[in-house]
């Protein structure tokens, strides 16, 4: 088997915070391994599975090394990331640029090799690296190039995951960082004003996302259905609906986010699997190219609402993924014209175009596409060019 480098594509996997925030154990993250391999996970490309916030003890030792909380995780972390490592899968954990976690927990400020190093003889593959708890007058991005530094020099390939929620202009400079993918929004909440806020404070940030450098929205919400134990993201909100969980995955997809579920997948839906295991979507945004997609705006003119739009993403054989978003609360008749993805009547092509959500072929398109997509609801399509 190839070596596929480090980072390449956006990272696909499940993080524990959304649903478990600080309830957590090796039994449920042992059960969740079992889950990908046997629902199908593994096999659609989902490989990481991350221990967020909340797994070590308040303080460190006299040594300076983390903890493990052992009520949590009796067996330690060598004996989870073997455990993890023989399902085919890898292993992820959590820490901080601070001097603390956002839970309050030891932080990795001026403990970053030393950490690095803990981390790569348990086994760790992945590092979700947060932002609280910075001291004030220290620099960002310079905390983030330290660990970078230090998980590069760990002895052990480390996927680096950084989270500074779109802080400190941190689109100018955290490519040179070393970090693989990087959070650029606040928390997402499971509900519906979350998913479209946050996609659209992305939309005009899509040259920042790329190979090795991942733009990351932020985990998916998708299956949630409000049972998170936190009321903030999602008890006390009430979750969204399964056409709002289709948006927001093609919206992750089309836009290069890496995909973390971040429901309990031992509980998951056979809708919500559905949209999480679509093989159309899941191709798309791991297209190896790892190009970010322009935006069109649709005529006619009493469109210009920011909430109705077309995403186009170039594919690495010729095709264009398209995705037709409507986030208005209405029906929408979003229109496409070629001429707008450089393909004019003259060129002597038309457009094939098969529909990704209902995995079928829509027929040969000339000059013109006009789907109606409902209120929160979209519409994805790859498209081949098809000469007349």
């Amino acid at each position: 088997m190839s070596h596929t480098p480090l980072g390449l594509k956006p990272a696909l996997g499940w993080n524990s915070w959304n649903t478990f925030t600080w309830d957590i154990n090796e039994q449920l993250i042992r059960e969740v391994a079992d889950r990908f391999v046997s629902d199908g996970y593994k096999d659609a490309g989902y490989e990481y599975i991350v221990i967020d916030d909340c797994w070590s003890l308040k303080e460190r030792d006299a040594e300076g090394n983390w903890i493990v909380d052992s009520n949590k995780f009796p067996s330690g972390m060598k004996a989870l990331a073997d455990y993890i490592h023989s399902k085919g899968l890898k292993f992820g954990m959590y820490s901080c640029v601070g001097t603390h976690t956002c839970a309050g927990y030891p932080g990795s400020f001026e403990h970053e090799f030393q950490d690095a190093k803990q981390l790569a003889e348990w086994g760790v593959d992945f590092l979700k690296y947060d932002y609280c708890f910075k001291p004030r007058h220290m620099s960002g991005e310079l905390l983030y190039k330290r660990m970078s530094l230090a998980l590069k020099n760990s002895g052990r390939e480390i996927l680096f995951s950084a989270c500074n929620w779109g802080e400190d202009n941190v689109y100018q400079w955290i490519r040179e960082s070393g970090a693989h993918m990087y959070r650029s929004t606040h928390d997402i909440q499971d509900q519906w004003e979350s998913i479209k806020k946050l996609a659209l404070s992305q939309l005009d940030k899509t040259s920042y996302t790329g190979s090795f450098c991942h733009n990351d929205m932020d985990m998916l919400v998708v299956g949630m259905y409000g049972g998170s134990n936190n009321g903030f993201i999602g008890s006390k909100i009430g979750g969204c609906n399964d056409l709002e969980y289709q948006t927001h995955f093609a919206l992750w997809s089309m836009m290069g986010s890496p995909l973390m579920i971040g429901c309990d997948i031992r509980s998951a839906n056979e809708a919500a699997k559905a949209t999480l295991l679509n093989p159309d979507l899941i191709a798309i945004n791991q297209d190896l190219e790892g190009r970010g997609a322009y935006r069109i705006k649709p005529e006619p003119q009493w469109f210009h609402t920011n909430e109705v739009f077309i995403l186009v993403k170039v594919l690495t054989d010729g095709d264009l993924a398209i995705g037709f978003f409507n986030l208005s609360d209405d029906q929408r008749e979003i229109s496409l014209q070629f001429w707008d993805l450089g393909l004019p009547y003259a060129s002597g092509f038309s457009l094939s175009l098969y529909d990704c959500w209902e995995q079928q072929e829509l027929g040969v398109f000339t000059e013109r596409y006009a789907p109606t997509v409902p209120g929160h609801g979209s519409h994805v399509v790859r498209a081949k060019l098809a000469r007349r």
